[in-house]
């Protein structure tokens, strides 16, 4: 996530899953919260406020909440403000990029483990990452660009014993998205769930740990939101 991310498309439909599902449930979020970047015009997909007969029936409440947010300085602070999701945060800024590649290591696990100490008492934790997921491989704790992504260590870490939704931004995988939802799938273990979402970009939600409540309201939230290109990967 960036602060200048705040209000565009994809958090129109993250933050409509996370209303779905934290029902009668403690919500933490952990915005792995990078700092703004100015080389792409990622984040300027806020076109969807202005179409509200197209967009706003699939959530009334937060769609009037974030065209507010879209004409405001951007930031998960101010969507925080709104208070349209009952949350703890984590949203300590990942700043391993100026380190240096040897310092980087320690300090993203110290990072983490404040994360987890700060959502413990969460059963339902979001993590959103600029990227998504990557492997474990040594090397990329050490990369400048390691703060936009959650490697599986931490999603499994993350998710232990609880709930989790992992975002993920499609990549130019070989195959094609849907073997790279199939195969991040194969990994993240038995009944994990994706909810694809394809307006203007590729994000993938994967859901961990579901339970059978949780499970029947991500696919009602699918339905709920299929005009808004969003669907349950394999239904």
């Amino acid at each position: 996530m960036q602060n200048r991310y705040a209000g565009d498309v994809g958090d129109y439909v993250k933050l409509g899953l996370l209303r779905k599902l934290a029902v009668g449930r403690k919500l933490g979020i952990g915005w792995y919260l990078y700092p703004d970047e100015s080389h792409n015009d990622d984040g300027k997909h806020v076109g969807y406020l202005a179409k509200p007969t197209l967009w706003r029936h699939a959530d009334p409440e937060l769609f009037d909440s974030l065209s507010k947010v879209s004409k405001i300085a951007r930031s998960v602070e101010a969507l925080q403000k709104l208070e349209i999701i009952d949350a703890d945060y984590f949203g300590e800024p990942l700043i391993s990029a100026s380190l240096s590649a040897k310092q980087r290591p320690a300090w993203r696990r110290a990072w983490f483990a404040r994360q987890l100490q700060t959502l413990r008492k969460c059963d339902l934790v979001f993590a959103d990452p600029d990227n998504g997921i990557t492997d474990d491989q040594s090397h990329r704790a050490r990369e400048r660009t390691f703060g936009k992504k959650i490697p599986m260590a931490e999603v499994r870490e993350f998710s232990t014993g609880r709930t989790a939704i992992i975002y993920h931004h499609n990549t130019r995988r070989a195959g094609g998205h849907s073997a790279e939802v199939d195969f991040w799938l194969s990994q993240l273990g038995s009944g994990s769930m994706a909810v694809r979402a394809n307006a203007f970009s590729c994000r993938t939600f994967f859901v961990l740990n579901p339970s059978e409540e949780t499970a029947r309201r991500v696919r009602e939230f699918c339905q709920t939101w299929a005009d808004q290109r969003v669907t349950l990967h394999g239904a």
